[in-house]
This record gives structure tokens, C-alpha cells and sequence, in this order.
């Protein structure tokens, strides 16, 4: 990070945290060659995995199958002028696995609608990055203070 951009990078273990902290994210994939952005609900899986569930039928559930996505979530207060976000990146999955599949029907997010086709997507989070912005760092001139503050 530069120290005069006014962001703050965060570690792995912070992001996962935080991560864990929301139920609603975007998932961003290649949809027809193009990038497509979807917000969705999600949850953490045991091992930080990020799960989606969504219909068979969805251009997300068609898009992805081993295909390498992102996956961001934030949290911001624009009043105070704080606010983080947390990127994941990885392979995107298809649970096909009757067990597994078993499981997250119990334990998993739910689709926002009910499908009678659910799928669960697996991302699994081979590069976890995060910045963390405080406008309280900021000087009255706008340059950064000097003064680190403690993460999120």
C-alpha cells in the first residue's frame, strides 16, 4: 500500500473476518465474454470457502464451473468516512456431491427467491485481499496522518 493513498491493506485472517461479518456480496464472472457483476446472498463455508445458492437455470450457476470469479463484499459509513472491502478470488465450483449438497440444503445461504432447481456454488478464496479507509486519518490539509489506526 502507499502510505499517502489514504487506504490501509488488510491481512488474510482480517478479511476473512470481516467477511464473515455480511450476508450480501457481488460476485463478478464472464458472461458471454463480458464481465457480468451480480449481487447475491451468500455464507461462509468451514474452511472460508464462499457458497452461493442460486437456480440451474441462472446465467451465474451456466457462467462459472471452474471458471476463475471474484467475489466482493463492503461494509461503508459514509457519514463517518470509514468503511472496508474484501476480495476473493478462485475457482467457482458446482457442488455436485450428494452429501455436500445434503449439507448445504440444511446449513446453507437460501436462494432469495425459492428455486426448484437450487444449485450451490463453492468459491474457493485462493486470493483474499482488503483495504480499510478512515477519514479520521486524514489531516485537515488532506494529506494522511501519520498516526496508524487499528484495523477494522
Amino acid at each position: 500500500m502507499h502510505h499517502h493513498d489514504g487506504f490501509r491493506e488488510l491481512d488474510r485472517q482480517v478479511c476473512l473476518r470481516l467477511l464473515g461479518q455480511v450476508s450480501i456480496g457481488r460476485i463478478v464472472y464472464t458472461d458471454r465474454a463480458l464481465p457480468a457483476v451480480l449481487p447475491v446472498n451468500f455464507s461462509l463455508d468451514h474452511d472460508f470457502s464462499v457458497v452461493l445458492c442460486t437456480s440451474a437455470a441462472s446465467r451465474v450457476a451456466r457462467a462459472v464451473g471452474q471458471a476463475v470469479v471474484a467475489f466482493e463484499v463492503d461494509r461503508f459509513d459514509e457519514a463517518a468516512g470509514t468503511g472496508w472491502s474484501v476480495v476473493v478470488m478462485g475457482p467457482a465450483i458446482l457442488v455436485t456431491d450428494p452429501g455436500e449438497r445434503e449439507r448445504m440444503l440444511r446449513t446453507g445461504p437460501r436462494s432469495w427467491v425459492p428455486v426448484p432447481d437450487a444449485v450451490f456454488i463453492r468459491i474457493r478464496p485462493e486470493l483474499v485481499t482488503g483495504r480499510v479507509v478512515d477519514r479520521s486519518e486524514f489531516r485537515s490539509d488532506g494529506r494522511v496522518s501519520h498516526e496508524r489506526q487499528s484495523a477494522p
